[in-house]
């Protein structure tokens, strides 16, 4: 399934058709469900962000960042948005997620944000693309973390850092599956659908053990509250130390 950026703009978005390769997903059949928990119930963790990939309080001007797993778009047009001289990239592979992203970036009058249909696990960009990237709940859905982990190594460029928030607690982050779960068989739409009924949570332990899979140079692994955070930084080889 090819990516497909689309600059944002004033214009009005078409809502896209389900497609073939994605009408088993309730990201597509419901994804207005996803995007209110996304934007009323989650926990906002702009500031935490920000703080972690910048501790100046603002990214370099020309810093490319990229969002795995961007749902509709909460946490890239955020960014965006605060920072206008950056170039934000979402990906996500639901179609009808990133239609809400577009929609989202379009009223913000971003031009500097763009989103992407593509799977995590086969990043369509090139090694070292990225100065940092953000995914949050992106394991609670996705399997062979190990391997996302993989790419996420392989897009940040040397010395680039990744900063990762997972749920800790099964139920609260089971409930946005439960209710798209439940309204689905309420309007009877099909029911083959690819997401399990409740999220994958990792323990700490488990948590910590999937990120020396790749050699980053430090990892840096904590809990806050309700979730559990990591901020790894890609060494720099010796080719990019010269530069």
């Amino acid at each position: 399934m090819p990516p497909d950026a689309v600059a944002t703009s004033q214009t009005p978005i078409e809502r896209p058709a389900t497609t073939a390769c994605g009408n088993d997903s309730l990201f597509e059949h419901v994804a207005w469900v996803y995007a209110f928990c996304r934007e009323h119930l989650f926990l906002d963790d702009t500031e935490r962000i920000i703080a972690a990939l910048w501790p100046s309080g603002r990214p370099a001007s020309g810093t490319k960042l990229i969002e795995l797993g961007c749902g509709p778009g909460f946490y890239s047009c955020r960014l965006a948005e605060r920072f206008r001289d950056i170039s934000v990239t979402g990906v996500d592979r639901s179609e009808n997620q990133l239609y809400w992203a577009r929609e989202r970036a379009g009223a913000l009058g971003l031009n500097n944000c763009c989103f992407k249909r593509v799977n995590v696990l086969h990043l369509r960009c090139a090694d070292g693309e990225f100065h940092n990237l953000l995914a949050s709940r992106l394991f609670t859905v996705l399997p062979e973390p190990e391997r996302a982990i993989a790419e996420m190594y392989r897009v940040l460029k040397p010395g680039g850092h990744c900063f990762i928030a997972e749920p800790r607690h099964a139920f609260r982050a089971s409930f946005p599956l439960l209710a798209m779960w439940l309204l689905a068989g309420v309007i009877r739409t099909n029911n083959g659908y690819c997401e399990p009924r409740k999220a994958t949570v990792f323990s700490a332990r488990a948590f910590e053990k999937l990120f020396p899979t790749q050699p980053w140079k430090s990892i840096k692994i904590w809990q806050e509250g309700r979730y559990q955070y990591a901020l790894c930084e890609k060494g720099c080889t010796a080719a990019s130390a010269v530069e």
